[in-house]
């Protein structure tokens, strides 16, 4: 059975809208550990935040606040020696190896792993070597699939938002093809798979009848979003109920 590892990004996306560069008087909110805590107590198996180079979204603090919490703590980052370092520091239970770009929104590509592959395994082999499990966000390309096993990555997170992005039936089942071929290969290589990225509330249960073995899906905006009508609780466990 697949799990979710709640993405609680724009949660500070909130909170810094009104409280970017605020550093003293009353906590800044809506606070990333609360919101977490709200999520756990819901059913939701694990955290993802993604501590970027810029900090536009999640601060250095809530990744050592998060880390307190009995959960999986799952941190996306850039691979760049800072990022690494502080890795190292706040040690998250896995890492998220992702593309960078300072003026998109959120991640809009996968990580060429291929390309940019002596970087990656070195990296990924100085995570790994303090404990920390690594996963290289990809798309669904059997080249990347076999280049994250090379470099050592104990993950991949197969990148959804093309097929979260498709306009007609058989579009999607051009994607889902490929995500079933990429799955299939990363298990025959010995890695574990996740996935996320646009998926939501009405398109994740044909996502998950196609790769029913996927074990986390990251999943966010969609949750994040649904919690402002309903609240987070019920936002939780409603994306569990069409998880599970």
């Amino acid at each position: 059975m697949s799990k979710l590892g709640l993405n609680i990004d724009h949660v500070a996306t909130v909170r810094q809208a009104r409280y970017r560069g605020v550093t003293h008087g009353l906590a800044p909110e809506p606070s990333l550990y609360t919101a977490a805590q709200y999520a756990i107590k819901a059913g939701a198996h694990g955290i993802t935040v993604h501590l970027r180079e810029d900090r536009r979204h999640a601060q250095d603090s809530d990744v050592i606040a998060l880390r307190r919490l009995k959960t999986n703590l799952n941190m996306e980052m850039a691979v760049t020696p800072e990022m690494v370092r502080l890795a190292l520091k706040y040690k998250p239970d896995e890492v998220c190896l992702v593309p960078e770009n300072r003026a998109e929104v959120t991640t809009e590509g996968g990580l060429d792993v291929k390309g940019n592959f002596k970087r990656i395994a070195a990296a990924t082999t100085k995570l790994r070597e303090h404990g920390i499990a690594v996963s290289a966000f990809i798309t669904p390309d059997l080249d990347q699939v076999r280049a994250s096993a090379d470099a050592g990555t104990n993950y991949i997170e197969l990148h959804t938002g093309a097929y979260a992005n498709t306009e007609t039936a058989r579009s999607r089942a051009a994607e889902i093809k490929r995500h079933v071929n990429a799955f299939d290969l990363a298990v025959s290589l010995g890695l574990r798979v996740n996935a996320g990225h646009g998926l939501h509330y009405t398109n994740v249960k044909e996502y998950l009848r196609a790769v029913p073995e996927i074990d986390v899906l990251n999943i966010g905006h969609s949750v994040i979003s649904r919690a402002i009508y309903v609240g987070l609780d019920k936002a939780v466990r409603e994306m569990l109920a069409l998880i599970q």
